[in-house]
C-alpha cells in the first residue's frame, strides 16, 4: 500500500510528496491546504513515530507552503527561488528538530538532525519540486492562453 514508506520516515528520509509544496507558489491557498491535509492523512497512517509526526509534520508542511506563498506575492526576481529554500529550511528546521528529540539516541546534537534532514529535503523540494513548480507553471500560462483564444 505505500511504496514509499521505506524512503518517508525516519532519520535519513526523502518524503517525495514534499515535492508538491512549492505548488503552493502558483496554485495559491488550495494548495496550502492539500499539502497540509495530505501530510496530515500520510503521517496519520504510516508514521513509526506516531503523534508527534503527525502533529509536527502537518505544521511544518502548512508554515513551509504558507510562508512560500506570502514570499512570491511580491513578485520580485528570485521569488521562487528564496521561497523553495524558505520552504527546504522551515521543514528540516520542524521535522528534523523533532526527529532528534523524539526517534534518535539520546545526546544526539539537534544540528546533527538538521544536517541529516537538510539533505532530503533539498532532494524532494528543490530538486524535483522546483521542476514540477515550473511545469506546472507553463502548463497553467499554456492553458490560460488556449481558453483566451477559444473565448474569441
Amino acid at each position: 500500500m505505500f511504496y514509499l514508506a521505506v524512503t518517508s520516515f525516519g532519520p535519513l528520509q526523502v518524503r517525495v510528496v514534499d515535492a508538491l509544496l512549492p505548488l503552493s507558489i502558483v496554485l495559491g491557498f488550495p494548495a496550502v491546504v492539500g499539502v497540509t491535509i495530505g501530510c496530515f492523512i500520510g503521517n496519520l497512517l504510516g508514521s513509526p513515530i506516531g503523534m508527534v509526526d503527525v502533529i509536527g509534520g502537518t505544521i511544518a508542511n502548512f508554515v513551509a507552503a504558507s510562508l512560500a506563498l506570502l514570499i512570491t506575492r511580491r513578485r520580485f526576481r528570485g521569488g521562487w527561488i528564496l521561497a523553495i529554500a524558505v520552504e527546504i529550511a522551515t521543514v528540516t528546521v520542524i521535522v528534523g528538530s523533532y526527529l532528534v528529540a523524539w526517534a534518535a539516541a539520546p545526546g544526539v546534537p539537534l544540528w546533527v538532525g538538521w544536517v541529516e534532514f537538510l539533505g532530503s529535503e533539498v532532494v524532494a523540494i528543490g530538486v524535483l519540486g522546483y521542476p514540477l513548480l515550473r511545469g506546472v507553471d507553463r502548463a497553467m500560462r499554456g492553458n490560460a492562453g488556449l481558453m483566451s483564444q477559444n473565448r474569441s
